[in-house]
Parts: structure tokens; C-alpha cells; sequence
């Protein structure tokens, strides 16, 4: 059965993979609507705490599919299957830490686990051995997650702690086993053009988050000035991202991977925790371009003066990270951008929300427009 469902050597993204991406576009909604509905520091802590559940549980199935083909008939039912548990664990996110965290925590770990059960049981040799590691490592996080889900209050906060930060230890130690002993990256064979591909497809996924969100809020709004400013700067700022991300560093990511002497280790590193603070950007970006054109002219609070350039800040450091591990240096225009950043927010409470949309979309404009300058005159 092993070499049946593995890929050829074709790295193509199959239908079947969109097609389960589609939960995820529910998943970043509830994430994004969830911070705007709670906008505080705890609703500003368990976001991030969701999203990284949910990017945890994205990401582990691209791995999977880097070397499963998506076009057997099992591996489609298995992706079927993760978008059942996908669109629960969706569906419970908004309520994750109140009465829903039973089924929030049974839909995570039956997707961690039972994917892990089929790699395991369809594979053999070192890719066995691989994932029987996983599976010791996700049974282990399992425990925290289930009594978390059955616990209250801070007890449960604690638990899905200790549940996440086993998660995300297992790849930097190895899946490290008692008796098994830890596993190396050179055997997680990895196809590039595939990863990178993944990869810029969930990006694509929070830039559209960012579009439907504010022509949603927009569509409601009487259409004054003052709000079609903030509309227009929320959108320059989504085109902009997608220009710093996708101009030069998605495909030199996928290159060097591709031409590697240790293509797990570097996309452990690029793609598994680099695209966090990328994706989280957007993300933050999205809920500040809605509260932008929600209240044009109301001046900054701190609050939401971090979800407008703070967002573009944690993009830009992603961005900024990933092109230093593939093209070994950090852009300048990226550190300038940064910069700006900094004295936009300490401007943020003589600003209003419209002016400080507008200026985000400059920095990341000219952030766009500077690289590929410089790395045309280099060229």
C-alpha cells in the first residue's frame, strides 16, 4: 500500500488539497472575527493561542501531503476525513475557552492522531519510524489536551499550554523517544516547489480574509471619504504584502530547499515556524484594517495602533527571517520599513485610524517597491 498512495515525482498541488483548504478559510475567519469581537489582551492571548493550534494542525497535514499523493482514492478520504474534524474544530473556536473546549480539543487531537495513524500504517522503512515517533509525541499532548478540554478557567489555559509547547518541541528535539532515540531531518525528504507551494496558498488564504473583511465592513458603511480612505488603505496594504511575499522570496525558498543537503531541516525552519509571524501578520493586519474602516476618524488607541502597524511590523519580520535563510541576508528595506513602523505608532494617538491605514500601505509599498529595485540593480 506505501508505494501506492506516495507522490511521484510530480511536487503539483491536487484538488483535493484546496479543496480541504477551504475549512481553513472558515478556521482564519472565526480566528480574525474572534479578536475583533474581544478586543483586549485576553482576547488578544487566546488568539494567538488559537491560531497557532490552527496552523499547527494546517501545516502537519502539508507535511503529510508532501509525500502522499492527493489523487489515490485513501489519501482523498483521509483529507475528507480532516475537513469533518476541520470544520468542528472550526466551529468551536469562537467558544474554544468556554463551553465548547471538549470538542475543540476531540477535534484537534482526532486529526493529529488519526492522520498520524495513517502515514504510520501506510508507510515503511524510515518514514515508519518517523512517524511512529510522532505518534508517541502527539499521544503524550493528546492527554494535556483532553483534560484541558474537560477542565475550566486557568486550569484549562494551563493544560492546552503544556499541550501546545509539547507540539511544537517534538521537531526541534526530533520527536526525541526513550529507546526509539530522536529522529533526524535528513530522512524527511521534502519537495520544495510542493512545500513552498502549500505554503503561499494559506498566505493567499489570510490576504483574502483581509479583502472580504473590509469590503464586507465597507459594503455596510455609508460611503464617505473618510471610510473609502481607510477601505482604499486596508486593500493597497493586502496588494502590498502580496507583493513583499510572493516577488522574491516564495520562489527562492522553494529553490533552495529543492538544491539542499538537508531539505527537512531547512523546511522546518522556513516553512513549519518562519511562515508563523508572515501568517499571524496578516492576520492582525486584517482585524486592524476593519476597525480602521469601521472608525475612520476616531484616533488610535494603543489597542488598535497595534492591530494597524503592529501587523505589518510582525509581517515584515516573517518576511524579513525567511529571505535571510534563503538568501542569507535580512532586506534593508525591510528594517527601514520596521523603522517607519516604530514612528508610526508613536504617532498613533495624534492619528486617525484612516490616516494610520494609509501610511501602513506606504510602508509596505515602499518596503515592495525597494526590493525589487535593489534586486533588479543587483541582477
Amino acid at each position: 500500500m506505501a508505494t501506492r498512495i506516495m507522490r511521484s515525482d510530480s511536487g503539483r498541488v491536487g484538488f483535493a488539497e484546496l479543496f480541504y483548504d477551504l475549512v481553513f478559510v472558515f478556521a482564519i475567519t472565526q480566528i480574525s472575527h474572534g479578536l475583533l469581537y474581544h478586543y483586549d489582551l485576553a482576547g488578544a492571548m487566546q488568539t494567538a493561542f488559537l491560531f497557532l493550534a490552527v496552523w499547527w494542525v494546517w501545516i502537519y497535514t502539508t507535511w503529510v501531503l508532501n509525500r502522499l499523493d492527493p489523487e489515490q482514492a485513501m489519501v482523498r478520504l483521509l483529507l475528507f476525513a480532516l475537513m469533518i474534524g476541520g470544520l468542528f474544530l472550526s466551529m468551536a473556536l469562537p467558544k474554544a475557552f468556554d463551553d465548547r473546549g471538549l470538542v475543540f480539543a476531540i477535534a484537534f487531537v482526532a486529526m493529529q492522531v488519526g492522520r498520524t495513524l495513517f502515514v504510520l500504517l501506510s508507510s515503511d522503512g524510515a518514514m515508519r519510524q518517523t512517524y511512529v515517533r510522532i505518534l508517541i509525541w502527539f499521544l503524550v499532548s493528546a492527554v494535556f489536551w483532553l483534560a484541558g478540554g474537560m477542565a475550566e478557567g486557568n486550569s484549562r489555559v494551563v493544560l492546552w499550554v503544556v499541550a501546545l509547547g509539547v507540539e511544537y518541541l517534538g521537531p526541534v528535539f526530533g520527536y526525541l523517544v526513550p529507546g526509539l532515540g530522536r529522529d533526524t531531518t535528513t530522512n524527511w525528504q521534502v519537495r520544495g516547489d510542493h512545500m513552498a507551494e502549500r505554503c503561499g496558498l494559506f498566505v493567499i488564504i489570510c490576504l483574502g480574509e483581509t479583502l472580504l473583511v473590509s469590503g464586507a465592513t465597507f459594503a455596510e458603511m455609508a460611503w464617505t471619504p473618510d471610510g473609502l480612505g481607510a477601505f482604499l488603505g486596508a486593500v493597497l496594504s493586502t496588494i502590498a504584502m502580496w507583493w513583499v511575499y510572493f516577488n522574491i522570496g516564495h520562489k527562492r525558498g522553494a529553490h533552495q530547499i529543492e538544491h539542499s543537503d538537508d531539505p527537512g531541516r531547512l523546511a522546518r525552519i522556513a516553512f513549519t515556524y518562519v511562515h508563523i509571524p508572515i501568517v499571524a501578520g496578516v492576520v492582525l493586519s486584517a482585524v486592524g484594517s476593519e476597525r480602521a474602516i469601521a472608525h475612520p476618524l476616531h484616533h488610535g488607541t494603543l489597542a488598535e495602533t497595534l492591530s494597524v502597524i503592529v501587523g505589518v511590523v510582525i509581517f515584515l519580520l516573517g518576511n524579513g527571517w525567511f529571505k535571510a535563510i534563503s538568501g542569507k541576508w535580512f532586506p534593508l528595506s525591510h528594517l527601514v520599513g520596521i523603522g517607519l513602523c516604530a514612528l508610526a505608532m508613536l504617532a498613533g494617538p495624534w492619528l486617525s485610524l484612516m490616516v494610520l491605514s494609509l501610511l501602513a500601505a506606504a510602508i509596505l509599498a515602499l518596503v515592495a517597491v525597494w526590493e525589487s529595485l535593489s534586486l533588479r540593480a543587483i541582477a
